[in-house]
């Protein structure tokens, strides 16, 4: 296989690694941080003008029609500056729900809005009995004349607070974890009878909890009643490819920070560097990002992948990585720094909070290492 970019994928890279560069020193990031909003609206417009908020979509959808190879070079340049903008809540979660399931018309009117930086979009699907099990949706949805009326609750719904558009799974048919029966609908978030509860993350970045009572739902807005579930899983593979990537960029910041921080922090006359022990735990946090960022790209390669199971798995093993090598990064990036590590006025402690986050994202090690081994390991997925 050919792990090589093209001198177009090598570009866009580049090309967000300097905008980020430009506009996220830690201290703009605090600034951001802080807003109402919780990111930068400024630099939303920016990624608009790059092209990234269209990448994944297809041209005649007002996108770029870049694949899962393309999503990985943003996420992995996000990861490095811990960008707070909601690219995978809107861009990957939503925009992938929209790929899939939307019809052409709604994929015309809300792609090229979402491209522009117009349209901030969340998909709302985990709920509070569900844990890790998608298919566990006690959201319901009723026919009502040419649409649907929609009750229950939401949670976790990344970037729900400030989403303009929801793409909510509820219940068409069937029992609370029948893979059928689940729809999928364009809601919007100032509708009638939908009430939001913003809250930070442990990374400070924001998630809301979403109640939705008898929200009515217009024929227009129906995305799918049949097959929703599959179109979850198959988006939440391809976030958890896309966050392997975010992760192996933070954790090779953190790597960074941490070296150069031994190479001038002074003990008894000389830098710390000098100590070989010292010197072997940096070699292991580099040994550990790299890891990490080979099962990111096997994820990647992965992302497109047409049997279901095949694709989980794969996903599994890439997050497991991630999460066994977040902490490790993390732990060590934060030990080596000894008393700073622990300050939120220095930015190595945002890269670990951000890893933690990412390690129990849409499944922590625990089960992901299960899904691998009751699937029978990797062996014939490679």
């Amino acid at each position: 296989m050919d792990f090589d970019f093209s001198d177009e994928q090598r570009m866009l890279q580049d090309s967000v690694d300097r905008l980020l560069a430009d506009r996220y020193g830690f201290q703009d990031r605090v600034k951001y941080l802080k807003a109402a909003e919780g990111f930068s609206r400024d630099v939303w417009a920016k990624y608009a003008e790059l092209g990234i908020l269209g990448l994944p979509f297809a041209e005649e959808d007002g996108g770029l029609g870049g694949g899962p190879v393309e999503t990985m070079l943003v996420m992995e340049s996000l990861g490095k500056k811990l960008a707070l903008e909601p690219y995978l809540a809107t861009v990957v979660m939503a925009g992938g729900a929209l790929r899939y399931a939307g019809s052409a018309g709604q994929r015309a009117a809300l792609a090229p809005q979402i491209a522009e930086g117009a349209l901030i979009m969340s998909l709302a699907h985990s709920e509070a009995q569900a844990r890790y099990n998608l298919a566990s949706v006690k959201t319901t949805a009723k026919k009502e004349g040419d649409g649907y009326v929609l009750n229950g609750e939401k949670t976790l719904v990344l970037n729900g607070d400030t989403a303009d558009k929801l793409i909510v799974s509820a219940r068409v048919s069937g029992a609370v974890g029948d893979r059928a029966g689940v729809g999928l609908f364009i809601v919007d978030a100032r509708a009638p009878g939908v009430s939001r509860r913003g809250y930070p993350l442990q990374d400070g970045r924001r998630a809301a909890e979403v109640t939705l009572e008898n929200v009515k739902v217009a024929a227009g807005d129906v995305m799918t009643t049949e097959g929703g579930s599959d179109v979850v899983a198959r988006v939440t593979d391809e976030a958890i490819a896309a966050i392997c990537a975010e992760g192996a960029g933070a954790m090779e910041t953190l790597t960074n920070l941490t070296v150069e921080y031994l190479k001038t922090r002074k003990q008894f006359g000389v830098a710390i560097g000098h100590f070989q022990v010292l010197q072997h735990r940096a070699v292991d946090m580099l040994i550990a990002t790299d890891e990490a960022r080979s099962m990111a790209m096997f994820a990647t390669a992965m992302a497109s992948e047409p049997d279901a199971a095949e694709r989980t798995k794969a996903m599994s093993a890439a997050k497991a990585q991630l999460c066994k090598s977040a902490r490790a990064v993390g732990q060590e990036g934060t030990q080596l720094h000894g008393g700073i590590g622990m300050t939120m006025e220095y930015e190595g402690g945002h890269f670990f909070k951000r890893l933690t986050l990412l390690g129990i994202l849409f499944g922590d090690y625990d089960h992901h290492l299960r899904v691998v081994a009751r699937s029978g390991g990797l062996d014939s997925a490679a």
